[in-house]
């Protein structure tokens, strides 16, 4: 599959969008509905429903943020796209540490409802109910994004200081451990240093995520550049269960929480094309009547088309 040019693609829009915007594809799922469960959380993409004392209901949905904002226009099959994903990793890590996915009850026992099971198979895990922390462990591994703008301004990212002479998405000489805060949403994240990090949430459990971290991501990046895939950064979350031990949650090396390039038209000096949701930035950064707020602006179609192809392509390049 071609990863196709961004500025081609905005030219041809411009003729067709007023008959495209707001077309949205019928199967997507926007928004979940449990009736048998209630729902004890709504974020950007995920829907969080309450099922006992020790298991929760998490279903992936089809939204899309971009700016810390929840888009109209659903992206057809995304939600299940990045539970297969994050069900590929949580297997692969397992040795590396434990995650929040449930062994002890199934989907089917607990949606015995054909229509609510049929509603989220495929996008919907049952997990462990666990003390979620309130860190996001990001780890950098090329120089893009905000830590791009922060270099340029300082030599440094996130407080670390980095070497001279660095380009636009150039390889990092190790990958960097830059966490933030995890906000609700509608807030943005706020970059923190490691010290303030210790501060929260104490310096034993600080480190043990920054180690883990860190290992989680130089063998992902390892094992997915053989698949023709460069993990230029990621995010992890995690949770503690009621004996303190740390456990991988959320979602895990998605294109939704990482940014993933095409090893082969990968070039240092530019923003390479991704895999990820850069492709929806990118068309929203042309919309001079949107000042990033709420609400979103619709998407046309052949974004939302190519943005799904784009998220297709990296499942199967990574899991088959």
């Amino acid at each position: 599959m071609h990863l196709f040019g961004f500025a081609g693609i905005i030219a041809g829009l411009k003729e067709f969008e007023q008959d495209t915007i707001g077309a949205r594809n019928m199967s997507a799922l926007h928004e979940s509905s449990i009736k048998s469960l209630k729902l004890i959380h709504k974020g950007k993409v995920r829907d969080i429903y309450d099922i006992d004392d020790k298991h929760m209901l998490i279903v992936t949905t089809d939204r899309i943020s971009a700016f810390d904002v929840i888009l109209p226009t659903p992206i057809d099959e995304k939600g299940a796209i990045l539970t297969a994903v994050s069900n590929f990793w949580f297997t692969k890590t397992k040795g590396q540490i434990d995650n929040h996915l449930a062994t002890d009850l199934t989907l089917e026992e607990v949606l015995p409802n054909k229509e609510e099971f049929d509603q989220v198979k495929g996008r919907a895990i049952v997990v462990k109910k666990l003390k979620p922390l309130p860190i996001e462990a990001i780890v950098r591994g090329y120089i893009i994004g905000s830590g791009w703008k922060d270099y340029k301004k300082s030599g440094k990212v996130c407080g670390i200081e980095l070497p001279q002479g660095l380009q636009q998405a150039d390889k990092l000489p190790e990958a960097i451990f830059t966490p933030s805060t995890k906000a609700d949403v509608g807030d943005h994240d706020e970059n923190i240093s490691y010290e303030k990090m210790v501060e929260i949430i104490g310096e034993e459990l600080a480190e043990k995520i920054k180690t883990i971290s860190l290992d989680l991501y130089t063998k992902a990046a390892k094992f997915a550049l053989e698949k023709g895939i460069i993990i230029a950064d990621t995010k992890f979350e995690f949770g503690l269960d009621d004996d303190d031990n740390l456990l991988l949650i959320d979602e895990v090396l998605t294109p939704d929480s990482s940014r993933f390039w095409p090893a082969d038209q990968y070039e240092v000096g530019i923003s390479p094309p991704s895999f990820d949701k850069q492709y929806i930035r990118d068309y929203l950064e042309t919309l001079e009547d949107w000042d990033k707020t709420d609400p979103g602006p619709e998407l046309p179609t052949e974004v939302v088309k190519i943005t799904a192809d784009k998220y297709k392509e990296a499942q199967e390049r990574l899991t088959k």
